[in-house]
């Protein structure tokens, strides 16, 4: 015999919680990555070694979203945008699970740190700070339904990268001026590349938003029509 649909109003019931669930993760998510910054450039081990605990309760509320989308698929049989909906939102999951263990890796650099940082932090928590934009944003979308909106925040990565190079550049020329400081600039080499990566994943997020509301797949050329050459 034929499994009966659930009704509407179920499904959508099922969808908002999803919904929820998944907003109240980027917002750890988002507390994680502007710790693991704060920790480090304020050396304060006690806020690291508190970013690092969190990441289990990051990993459980995955886990339990992606149980959560699974049951929908297999009790409400969506399709269409529903569906999408439910793909989208799976894969948004693992991209903020991503980003908690990046700001982990961060976090755990502080704790590493045993002499003053090399120089004050002024780029690395701008970086921090459009990736966390581009995350919230990117599920204010998602809840909007505004493609336009997540086009504008994929295009905020080239700010990051942009960023990314800026510090690359400033620190090698500290370590060429002086090879005593290469031991206090490779921690924030590898810290300028964990949050490039964690704006590589907040705009898969994007993306993840622009294939939920149009049904396309955005390709690495696509530009929508929103980025300023």
């Amino acid at each position: 015999m034929a499994r009966t649909a659930m009704p509407r109003r179920e499904l959508d019931a099922a969808l908002q919680t999803l919904c929820e669930d998944t907003l109240s993760l980027s917002g750890q998510v988002e507390k994680m990555l502007h710790e693991s910054v704060q920790s480090l450039k304020t050396q304060d081990l006690d806020l690291g070694q508190s970013v690092v605990d969190a990441d289990d309760n990051i990993d459980e509320g995955a886990i339990a979203i992606e149980k959560a989308a699974e049951s929908i698929i297999a009790r409400h049989q969506p399709v269409a945008s529903d569906l999408r909906r439910v793909i989208s939102t799976m894969r948004i999951v693992r991209e903020l699970e991503r980003i908690a263990d990046l700001s982990v890796n961060i976090a755990r650099a502080t704790l590493k740190m045993d002499e003053p940082l090399l120089k004050p932090l002024i780029d690395i928590p701008r970086m921090a700070s459009i990736a966390q934009e581009m995350v919230r944003n990117s599920l204010n979308c998602l809840i909007e339904g505004s493609e336009e909106g997540a086009w504008r925040v994929r295009c905020r990565d080239d700010e990051i990268d942009a960023l990314h190079w800026q510090i690359f550049r400033e620190l090698l020329t500290y370590m060429i001026d002086d090879p005593r400081s290469i031991h206090r600039a490779i921690p924030l080499l590898f810290v300028a590349r964990h949050l490039e990566r964690v704006g590589d994943h907040a705009t898969n997020i994007a993306e993840m938003v622009i294939y939920f509301i149009t049904g396309e797949r955005v390709t690495s050329a696509s530009r929508g029509g929103y980025c300023e050459e």
